[in-house]
């Protein structure tokens, strides 16, 4: 049983290129399994997430990330009723334009790509599944459908203004309707992607040793969880302890979306996807209560983990190496292969250029950089 704001696959508006349907596959689990096996994806294996990976084992990289926001996305999505395979394909989709080294890298590449269109991992996302990957005969890209597209593109909201290049251009041959909120699976793929990292980041913190348990007892939700567990299981062992009190987290955020969201849903009278897409706001959300909570998590992770000397380091070198490369390249085209090299004009050039650095892995840019510079 599905809910009547469900997107249904067999009312797809389709791909770019016609193509044969799967006999035994719908259409977004096909996207689905086309986002899985393209080389983008295996590459977020080796793209940070908050640490680099050769800080530990047991970090988060990009891809558990991804993986993480996936089974949230499934869980909140098949409660809702909804989609479950297009919340899943958006989902595993979302980050695979993030450059290397995280947030740190996709930063300085925005302030390379200033006079130049700028960059947004989102939109290189949509760049990677409709032009960048060359595995089909018939096509670049993945031909994913609208739907998928759609949701990669705008679940994060509608995009008014300062519309990334790529998106924009990308929409001109095959209108993503970017003015309206995106598919209710969207939505949840967004949300879960919420969930994930500031749950997941908690458990790093912890497990860098940036701050203890006892650091943030004082947070909401989480002192909470920690007293249910010690309640529930005295002299529980630190990481049977931890971990214990981090799964309840998650499922107090997820259960206030279900919750929020089904209520939501109720009200608004909406009786089909489109109809989602023009409500003109969220359908999917957070209560205001935990909004403010999950907020003041945020703030604190922000103030001891993302900006904490040891995130510091890494960020310092991350955008030495991301600037350095993007300048080595411009000053001089013969450094780069071949196939990103031909750029007709100084910004189409720019733009090749932010394309190869951004589907870098770290270890890859370390090296390009090592290579570079070593002679220096």
């Amino acid at each position: 049983m599905q809910s009547a704001i469900a997107s249904n696959p067999e009312n797809s508006r389709g791909r770019l290129y016609l193509e044969k349907e799967s006999e035994y596959r719908s259409s977004f689990q096909r996207d689905r399994d086309r986002v899985i096996h393209c080389k983008a994806f295996r590459r977020l294996k080796h793209k940070t997430q908050v640490f680099v990976a050769h800080e530990g084992d047991h970090f988060r990289t990009r891809l558990s990330h991804t993986i993480e926001v996936g089974q949230v996305a499934r869980t909140i999505s098949k409660t809702l009723e909804l989609n479950s395979e297009l919340t899943e394909v958006i989902s595993l989709a979302h980050d695979l334009g993030h450059p290397p080294f995280a947030h740190v890298g996709e930063d300085m590449l925005k302030f390379k790509m200033e006079n130049y269109g700028g960059f947004d991992h989102n939109a290189q996302a949509i760049k990677i599944v409709t032009s960048l990957e060359k595995t089909y005969a018939e096509f670049d890209g993945l031909n994913l459908t609208w739907e998928t597209l759609e949701g990669i593109a705008k679940h994060n909201g509608p995009l008014i203004n300062d519309i990334p290049y790529a998106v924009d251009s990308y929409s001109n041959i095959h209108n993503l309707e970017l003015s309206t909120h995106a598919s209710a699976e969207a939505q949840v793929a967004a949300i879960s992607d919420d969930i994930a990292y500031n749950n997941h980041d908690l458990d790093d913190g912890l497990r860098a040793n940036l701050f203890t348990e006892n650091d943030i007892l004082h947070l909401p939700i989480v002192g909470e969880c920690f007293s249910i567990v010690d309640a529930k299981y005295p002299g529980l062992d630190p990481i049977r302890r931890r971990n214990e009190a981090l799964r309840r987290i998650f499922g107090v955020m997820v259960k206030d979306v279900i919750i929020t969201s089904k209520s939501l849903i109720q009200n608004s009278c909406a009786s089909s996807s489109q109809e989602v897409r023009e409500l003109g706001s969220q359908i999917i959300q957070f209560s205001p209560d935990m909004n403010e909570k999950i907020n003041e998590i945020r703030i604190y992770l922000f103030d001891n983990m993302y900006r904490s000397d040891r995130v510091n380091i890494m960020r310092e070198r991350a955008s030495l190496i991301v600037g350095g490369l993007f300048d080595y390249f411009m000053n001089d085209k013969k450094l780069l292969p071949v196939q990103w090299s031909y750029g007709a004009n100084e910004i189409q050039q720019a733009r090749l250029i932010s394309d190869y650095l951004s589907g870098m892995t770290d270890g890859y840019a370390e090296f390009r950089y090592t290579e570079l510079t070593s002679g220096s």
